[in-house]
């Protein structure tokens, strides 16, 4: 085997520890959770997880930052569309508002954020972690997107990053509601409501006389 393919192996294992950990923290919480499960359900000996990471604590911290790190960029690639969001700009906000709000709504969304706040006591630290790599790396990619129209004039020109902030208010509030605080599961068409009205009430805020009527 070569170094680069060795290399490689390791890579692939660490990732199934650590998606495997995931579900199993998210599953039965951090204090049942043991690690010969996890191991086992990443296919892999008891010792091959401690040699990736160090123990329980660890795995633990890791395994709920690379799930952030998921779900952050499955939100980043949701807003992609407003790099270059074509003639109908209330058709691309709608289309990003969508999709974000489909991630939000996600089990592994949901899991996460369920898990953070279960071992706030235990990891206060890891709430803030996962904020940072989740709606705030989502908040400032969304304040440059807005930054871009506002400069050709799609957009009323404001402050870009409290425009984003109303923007994701504007879904993550409703989604608040509507999920019972993440308890309950959204069915798709209820999430393309909210994701509509949402929109509808962030263009008659921030859309120009042109953008509104596109």
């Amino acid at each position: 085997m070569t170094r680069a393919k060795a290399a490689r192996g390791r890579i692939d294992k660490r990732r199934a520890i650590l998606e495997a950990a995931f579900t199993v923290f998210a599953r039965r919480g951090y204090n049942q959770a043991c690690v010969q499960e996890i191991a086992d359900a990443a296919e892999v000996a008891k010792p091959t997880v401690y040699n990736h990471l160090n123990d329980k604590e660890t795995l633990f911290r890791h395994a709920v930052e690379a799930a952030a790190d998921a779900v952050g960029a499955q939100c980043l690639d949701a807003i992609e569309r407003l790099r270059d969001p074509g003639a109908d700009l209330p058709a691309a906000l709608t289309d990003s508002a969508r999709r974000l709000l489909r991630v939000c709504a996600s089990d592994h969304a949901r899991a996460l954020r369920s898990l953070t706040y279960a071992q706030l006591t235990t990891f206060p630290d890891l709430a803030g972690t996962v904020q940072e790599r989740t709606s705030r790396h989502l908040a400032d990619a969304l304040s440059d997107r807005l930054a871009r129209l506002m400069l050709s004039g799609r957009l009323r020109t404001t402050d870009p990053a409290r425009a984003a902030e109303h923007f994701l208010a504007l879904l993550t509030g409703p989604l608040e509601a509507h999920s019972r605080l993440g308890t309950r599961k959204v069915p798709v068409a209820e999430l393309r409501e909210l994701a509509d009205s949402a929109v509808d009430t962030f263009v008659r805020a921030y859309a120009t006389t042109d953008t509104a009527g596109s």
